[in-house]
């Protein structure tokens, strides 16, 4: 019995195209379109469509068996059969082909599409919370405040720019060599060279090895130096190296050797110290 009460309700939707068998459920139920579209979630434009099997005016294959699915769960049919018979339809006039789909539709589920007033709505508390937010701030700071604010803000930042150290590199002189600073001679190579006082008193005479060492005498008296290789010896003052006394194999002589003298020398374009006069 239950096979052939199957049997009958397949015959008698096949009897009927799926829109004709909606709205005749519908009625049956003693509901309005508007009753389904409410339920549903589907306008009113298109459930009517769907029962007038006007194809053209839903928005694709895919929707529509959505919304006759939709509308037939709403009342009570079964909604694979529907959406089967509906489908057969579509593909009998030409619209089995796949079709643009307008956006704001679930195919699946066309009833979880919300409505526009909530959107709207959420919109609106939106706009609220903002204009809130700035009423807010003018109540609670006033005018003054917000100067003050802005004052300190200020004040702040030339803090900070005061206290960040300035790139710029300091004025003052680097320390050099003490003009009573102690000399010291240093061979390269093989040197050799005379250092006499200002009256012409031998203090050191001797050909230098390289890495030797001479340390004038802080209590000489002008002490001066004369050597074919000035461009051997290397001159300290209390550990600095100070410009050499040639640079080449040139004779030089009556130079002074003192820390005074050393760091006041004239030193010419080849940077040989220019030889005394005297």
């Amino acid at each position: 019995m239950a096979e052939d009460t199957d049997k009958d309700a397949t015959t008698e939707l096949h009897l009927h195209n799926s829109g004709e068998l909606l709205r005749r459920a519908r009625e049956q139920k003693n509901l309005s379109l508007e009753d389904i579209a409410k339920s549903t979630r589907i306008p009113q434009r298109h459930l009517l469509s769907i029962e007038a099997g006007d194809f053209e005016a839903l928005p694709g294959r895919t929707y529509a068996i959505g919304f006759a699915k939709s509308y037939a769960r709403a009342v009570g049919l079964n909604d694979a059969t529907i959406g089967s018979q509906l489908r057969e339809e579509m593909e009998d006039q030409g619209h089995g082909a796949y079709q643009p789909e307008d956006a704001g539709y679930s195919p699946d589920d066309p009833s979880n599409v919300p409505p526009k007033f909530l959107a709207w709505t959420a919109a609106g508390i939106g706009v609220v919370v903002v204009v809130g937010y700035l009423i807010w701030r003018t109540l609670v700071l006033e005018p003054g405040q917000l100067a003050g604010l802005s004052a300190e803000s200020e004040s702040s930042m030339t803090g900070a720019a005061e206290e960040t150290p300035s790139p710029i590199l300091s004025s003052e002189p680097v320390a050099g060599p003490a003009p009573t600073g102690t000399v010291v001679l240093t061979a390269t190579d093989t040197v050799w060279m005379k250092i006499y006082d200002e009256d012409g008193e031998r203090i050191f005479e001797d050909q230098m090895a390289p890495g030797d060492t001479f340390t004038v005498p802080s209590n000489a008296s002008n002490p001066q130096i004369l050597t074919g290789r000035p461009d051997a010896l290397t001159v300290t003052i209390d550990g600095q190296v100070i410009p050499p006394l040639g640079t080449a194999q040139r004779t030089i002589k009556d130079v002074g050797v003192s820390a005074p003298a050393l760091l006041n020398r004239n030193i010419d374009a080849a940077g040989d110290t220019v030889e005394s006069d005297n």
